[in-house]
């Protein structure tokens, strides 16, 4: 097997979480080549992966065929003469590329009439305990090389590298604002999914002013995309000690945030692609689940900590609360999370 094509998931998390399954491709095939087709969203994700020689950058918008360019992307990659494609979404249209490509051996997930277009197959878990999405991904390893089988019930570990630039860039930033490298809290108050995977503003508040309370030297900084910049900016003005609280939400590229989160004392995010990142920096975090499932989307670090409430009504992975009441994230205090922080290591 000399070269291998991923196609990438869409969302952040799910990128991080597909990293054991290439470093599980390079043990299986040490000399083999692996190059990842994804957006310019998830593309630093697997610049920071050590397994990846190329990350060719496609515009695919989500939920769009685009069947000219997914064409003419297929005949540029023809040209590669991959052996096999590993396509991750479970979508049609993901499946498209790597079939008009003509790569050999096409793995993924059976789903959304793709028959033909997927040539080796699994079949998708149950919705009824579901694995790690890591490990969800790490199944397909199997699917071609039986002689090197891997077991897919350990949980998987991913990791990611920081770039030297990003790394330096940050290091410039935190510089000039007087920032003290060794007193960074990190807290990602935004979640792409929706309302019920955030844990309140004003929690987010109390949090930082006790934060830099606690230690007077401290500086929390506010992580996001464009899109949480508002939010990030309603906590902010909610902090009395608004000179050390910093929303650099939409203000940094994704491998500066990596660097950022890498560089931090401890990371608070709710369930998001940022949260996925801590655990494969191996940062001390807390992590805050509402309506999703930390079994099937944990940090995977024992430097992090769950706090979800299990309460009867959740996960209900509904994008707005159908009880109205999102008690699943309003009933997980402040003081609760201070609490936890004090217990990691």
């Amino acid at each position: 097997m000399n070269r291998i094509l991923i196609i990438a998931p869409s969302w952040i998390g799910d990128a991080v979480m597909s990293q054991p399954l290439l470093a599980n491709l390079k043990t299986i095939y040490p000399h083999c080549q692996i190059d990842v087709l994804a957006s310019p969203w998830v593309a630093p994700i697997y610049w920071a992966c050590a397994e990846v020689n190329q990350v060719i950058e496609a515009k695919l918008e989500h939920k769009q065929l685009q069947w000219s360019l997914r064409k003419q992307l297929a005949k540029q990659l023809e040209l590669n003469q991959y052996n096999a494609c590993f396509v991750l979404p479970n979508s049609l249209k993901s499946a498209l590329i790597p079939w008009l490509a003509n790569i050999p051996f096409r793995i993924g997930y059976r789903g959304e009439m793709r028959f033909g277009l997927i040539n080796f197959a699994l079949d998708n878990p149950s919705k009824v305990n579901r694995p790690p999405m890591a490990n969800h991904y790490l199944a397909l390893a199997n699917a071609l090389e039986q002689s090197h089988e891997i077991d897919t019930n350990k949980l998987a570990d991913p990791k990611l590298n920081i770039s030297p630039a990003a790394k330096e860039s940050i290091g410039a930033k935190l510089g000039s604002a007087a920032i003290n490298e060794n007193l960074i809290y990190v807290l990602c108050p935004g979640a792409e999914y929706g309302a019920t995977k955030r844990w309140p503003a004003d929690h987010f508040a109390s949090l930082a002013q006790q934060l830099i309370a606690n230690e007077p030297d401290a500086h929390v900084i506010l992580l996001g995309s464009k899109g949480d910049h508002a939010l990030g900016e309603s906590i902010r003005t909610k902090v009395k000690n608004d000179l050390q609280t910093h929303n650099w939400c939409g203000k940094i590229s994704l491998d500066e945030a990596i660097a950022l989160i890498g560089a931090s004392k401890v990371l608070v995010s709710n369930d998001s692609g940022l949260m996925h990142i801590g655990a494969a920096l191996k940062v001390p975090q807390i992590a805050i689940f509402g309506s999703s499932d930390p079994h099937h989307t944990p940090p995977l670090s024992d430097k992090a900590r769950v706090l979800w409430l299990n309460l009867p009504c959740s996960p209900c992975h509904k994008r707005e609360c159908p009880l109205g009441h999102l008690k699943c994230l309003k009933d997980i205090l402040p003081t609760t999370i201070l609490d936890a922080i004090q217990t990691l290591h």
